[in-house]
């Protein structure tokens, strides 16, 4: 895909939960600089759950595409390409629903979708000029989730275990895996990859 320098340089970041999609998007904001990226968390554009039963939401899978309100990820998306401010939802995970609050993202050089599901969607694909899939060996992913879910979400370790063995194994090897071969660059051994993090940097520094 070809690119004018007045357009934004897009950059699609997936890879299984806790691979290090993170780390990748940060060193993806050292080398252009905070005020030049715009980043959209796929985690924040879960579909609301407001109008259902907390019991009923609790049965919600995550881990699949359904889960995903795709038509207001394109909008924002387009316009940020657009050069329009968008304000971008907050997912409240202890209340498995759509926050009341929004975090203002404005255009940037560099657009990053981050989320294990960024190279999944095709339309969303055709906007990106630099598609990357973060991998990283199943036990590390599913530690760095357990650590997160129950620090940072109010999860319990059998909760989070549970729900790895019912919904994100099978949906990761389903769904995320198989996005792998539309990758640009396969960062292995997740965010610890140093050379290949320099790597992808260098890239972009010579993009945009």
């Amino acid at each position: 895909m070809s690119i004018s320098k007045a357009e934004p340089f897009v950059i699609g970041v997936a890879g299984g939960s806790g691979s290090g999609k993170t780390t990748v998007t940060r060193r993806v904001i050292e080398t252009v600089g905070s005020d030049g990226v715009a980043v959209l968390s796929q985690d924040n554009y879960y579909r609301d759950q407001s109008d259902i039963p907390f019991e009923a939401r609790l049965k919600t899978n995550y881990d699949h595409p359904a889960a995903f309100d795709w038509a207001l990820l394109r909008e924002h998306v387009d316009a940020l390409l657009a050069g329009v401010p968008i304000a971008m939802p907050e997912y409240d995970f202890t209340k498995h629903t759509r926050s009341d609050q929004t975090t203002r993202v404005l255009p940037g050089s560099v657009v990053v979708l981050e989320g294990f599901f960024a190279l999944y969607d095709e339309e969303l694909r055709e906007r990106m000029h630099l598609k990357v899939f973060v991998d990283a060996d199943a036990d590390v992913r599913f530690i760095r989730r357990l650590l997160r879910d129950t620090q940072e979400r109010g999860r319990t370790p059998e909760s989070v275990i549970q729900q790895y063995l019912d919904y994100v194994r099978p949906m990761h090897l389903s769904f995320v895996e198989p996005t792998k071969r539309y990758a640009d660059v396969i960062i292995p051994h997740g965010g610890m990859n140093e050379p290949a993090l320099d790597m992808l940097a260098a890239r972009i520094r010579s993009t945009v």
